[in-house]
């Protein structure tokens, strides 16, 4: 689960990290008490979504300007200009694709003065087993940049749970930044500050870009992207309570109320598969076939006949789905069920696209007598070959 910017910042500053202060505002209307509350002189006007790279994104809506969706303002008149340019419009960044995402929050902050930029992220390393920290000095940047083109820039090290952030620790990253005296000390403090909010917090990612040291001589974090693991939000309602649907794709909604794996593509084959695995090689057939997919959908491996409903009615819902793939391995997950689960959303929904099925494995026959004998316009395949080659075709001969 992702969170703004400005609830992010909120959140680190429960745990002493320290962030320019600032408000955030749904309306028009509240800019000019927003920008009286800081006072001034300098403020930041900054599009709230759930992307990175608005700094150098476009609207695209020509009175909204072509400054970004990140401006500095010099007086309470310009941050209210660039509120009524942003708020509303759609901001197009190398993060939202083509469709770009509709501004409806924007977070008002003070000016910095900064003296240096730097980066600085923690992410869980699967390999490890541990949270491990991304330390550069080529702060403000896209750090996919920095690693292709410079990757000594970069710094990377895990933390052992066992023990938590350790004085070491504090002065690696004070070396890799070139800290020293009173900045090196207050590296230290915000590197256990973050981490401690990581743990806490059940955050999967946490990234600021760019981390600055201000002409006062202090380290501020200026930006903040945060994400959540999305298995542990039982146990943060705090967490949950920040959520905004809006930013999100509805049917990855509805899929979530479901417990289901789903995440749309831009593609027109709609896929339901059981196994992330299986989905994924699913979602490489379909293209080495000429076709793309229209979603990530993994049932998962305990599915009942009412989720397999639901995901079917969530794939139909999808105005650019012009066929659809259900490739079920059967371990778990029993053949049978799942062809009445697709039976029942067909005979709900409606079947107006051509539908391709693959089952194998556990009461696999029983699977296929289900469908034979249900008397719908079904395709049925042989293997995962087959499959992708008949609904491509289908697809193909329906455009």
């Amino acid at each position: 689960m992702n969170i703004h910017e400005y609830q992010a910042k909120a959140v680190l500053k429960e745990f002493g990290v320290p962030v320019s202060r600032g408000v955030a505002i749904l309306e028009a209307g509240q800019a000019e008490s927003a920008a009286k509350e800081l006072g001034g002189p300098l403020w930041v006007v900054k599009s709230q979504i759930h992307a990175g790279g608005r700094g150098k994104g476009k609207f695209k809506e020509a009175a909204a300007g072509d400054k970004g969706g990140v401006r500095l303002a010099k007086s309470i008149d310009e941050v209210k200009t660039f509120v009524n340019q942003m708020l509303g419009n759609t901001l197009v960044t190398i993060q939202t694709g083509p469709a770009g995402k509709q501004v409806n929050r924007l977070y008002i902050e003070d000016g910095s003065d900064i003296e240096k930029e730097f980066y600085l992220s923690a992410l869980v390393d699967r390999e490890t087993s541990r949270v491990a920290f991304v330390v550069s000095t080529e702060g403000g940047m896209d750090i996919e940049t920095v690693a292709h083109d410079t990757p000594e820039k970069i710094l990377t090290f895990s933390v052992d749970p066992a023990t938590g952030i350790m004085p070491h620790h504090g002065r690696t990253v004070a070396k890799a930044l070139g800290l020293s005296g009173d900045l090196a000390k207050q590296a230290s403090k915000l590197l256990g500050q973050l981490y401690t909010a990581f743990v806490a917090k059940d955050m999967a990612m946490l990234e600021i870009n760019p981390l600055i040291i201000t002409k006062q001589g202090q380290l501020k974090c200026l930006d903040a992207k945060v994400s959540f693991d999305s298995n542990a939000l039982y146990r943060q309602p705090d967490i949950v309570a920040l959520r905004d649907e809006t930013e999100e794709d509805a049917k990855e909604i509805e899929a979530s109320k479901h417990d289901l794996a789903y995440i749309a593509l831009d593609g027109t084959i709609g896929c339901m598969v059981n196994g992330a695995g299986l989905a994924m090689a699913t979602l490489d057939i379909i293209k080495l076939y000429g076709e793309s997919p229209a979603n990530f959908l993994d049932v998962g491996g305990g599915a009942s006949e009412e989720k397999v409903t639901a995901a079917f009615k969530i794939i139909t819902a999808d105005p650019n789905v012009k066929g659809i793939l259900v490739n079920i391995f059967g371990g778990i997950m029993k053949c049978d069920v799942i062809a009445r689960g697709v039976l029942a959303a067909v005979k709900a929904v409606g079947l107006q696209v051509p539908l391709v099925v693959r089952l194998e494995g556990t009461n696999v026959e029983e699977g296929k007598q289900i469908i034979r004998t249900s008397g719908l316009n079904v395709i049925p395949a042989d293997d995962l070959d087959d499959a992708a080659q008949k609904i491509v075709a289908a697809v193909k001969g329906a455009a």
